[in-house]
């Protein structure tokens, strides 16, 4: 057979081995598409289109890689497909809730053919405004000249905020692991020690436990920062090849990630000693913790809580050296995909907290360098808002009593 007598195929379906044991059951899965199907009835559309690690991760337990291509899930009131490249082979049908087709790159845009297949009478559209970029959303309104696109995610994210009995439970577990990576990093501290050493350590003992308590998950995406001296200015700094040095500030922050669900734990250390200023701001930065802790329950005002907060701060004159928000939801994110912005611990949100949302408390300060007790002090726990208050599912112990190692 010549090379001109091979045809390739635009799209296809790839059932290469049988299904994996999703991360959630059946009811779940189920009971989430429900609630999604019941939003495109009420907006009055015809199918759904996420194209979000986020969204695509929470109605079909897929989590994609993208490398430069797009991806998808189409959702109509009678099925739900993920659209994949056909670089992954067999692994989206696998692990998707749902049925799976494949688009192939032997020409321009089958990722578009895709979906027009998957939605050819739609006449209305849900995409993700907040991630859809411009080129594919012209794209798709080219090839789809007679459907109206309309803005899906802040009701998805709404959906998202309030957490079922598997996720809690999966978020419970989370955060036991991530005390697992804690206990592991202070194990890994010593004087002269490289950061990335302190954080390789704590994140293969978080692998481990999930490897071991979620045998059927893939095991991806857990990391470690573990920043020192300087580098605890920021709370997203990366780890670097410093070695810490005997009265450095340090930051545990530790991120075990199951099934694209992110919890995480961060704490405030000193590698040996602690000056009287540095233990006077730590202690100042935890009576905000724990003020904040008493704060969360059903009918708190997430941006009454952050100005409650802000007045503890101001009363020792540190209102200036607060860096974010106190706190943000947990749920399918990460550092590279989405979060649910709609449920942050910031001045200009007014969302009303409710049973069954799940939410950190986690305020820190930064004192620039050149000024006593220079550095980032930051304190994290992760908490369920119950009928009546919280429930905290952090565990390990912050504080100078605690954390001086």
């Amino acid at each position: 057979m010549s090379r001109e007598d091979v045809v390739q195929s635009d799209l296809k379906e790839i059932p290469n081995g049988e299904k994996a044991v999703g991360t959630f059951s059946k009811n779940e899965m189920s009971n989430r598409l429900n609630s999604l199907r019941g939003v495109m009835e009420n907006l009055e559309l015809d199918a759904a289109l996420f194209t979000s690690i986020h969204n695509i991760n929470y109605y079909s337990d897929f989590i994609y890689c993208a490398f430069g291509r797009p991806y998808g899930l189409v959702v109509t009131q009678e099925k739900a497909t993920s659209i994949s490249a056909n670089i992954d082979a067999g692994q989206p049908y696998r692990r998707t809730f749902g049925e799976n087709l494949v688009y192939t790159d032997w020409r321009r845009d089958n990722y578009l053919r895709a979906v027009v297949e998957l939605a050819t009478d739609a006449k209305t559209i849900g995409i993700e405004f907040d991630h859809i970029n411009l080129n594919l959303l012209e794209k798709l309104k080219d090839a789809m000249r007679q459907v109206e696109f309309v803005d899906i995610s802040s009701a998805c994210m709404e959906l998202r905020m309030i957490k079922s009995d598997e996720e809690i439970k999966l978020i419970r577990e989370g955060a036991r692991i991530a005390d697992i990576g804690g206990a592991a990093c202070v194990e890994a501290i010593f004087e002269g020690v490289p950061e990335y050493e302190v954080a390789l350590h704590s994140t293969q003992a978080m692998v481990k436990e999930i490897a071991k308590t979620f045998p059927h998950v893939e095991i991806m995406d857990t990391w470690t920062w573990f920043q020192s001296g300087i580098n605890t200015d920021g709370a997203h700094n990366p780890v670097t090849s410093r070695q810490v040095q005997r009265g450095d500030i340090l930051s545990l922050n530790c991120f075990p990630m199951i099934s694209g669900y992110y919890t995480a734990l961060e704490r405030t250390l000193f590698c040996g000693e602690a000056t009287e200023e540095n233990i006077r701001l730590w202690e100042v930065n935890c009576q905000v913790h724990d003020a904040g802790k008493e704060l969360l329950k059903p009918g708190a005002v997430c941006g009454e809580i952050a100005k409650e907060l802000n007045g503890i701060y101001a009363e020792h004159d540190l209102l200036q050296y607060r860096t974010f928000g106190y706190g943000h939801s947990f749920g399918v994110l990460s550092h590279y995909f989405g979060r649910e912005a709609g449920l942050e611990l910031r001045e200009d949100i007014q969302t009303v907290l409710e049973p069954n949302m799940v939410i950190s408390m986690e305020p820190m300060i930064m004192i620039p360098e050149g000024q006593a007790g220079s550095g980032g002090y930051r304190e994290h726990d992760i908490l369920l808002i119950t009928q009546d208050g919280n429930e905290n599912f952090t565990k390990f112990p912050y504080g100078p009593d605690h954390n001086i190692v």
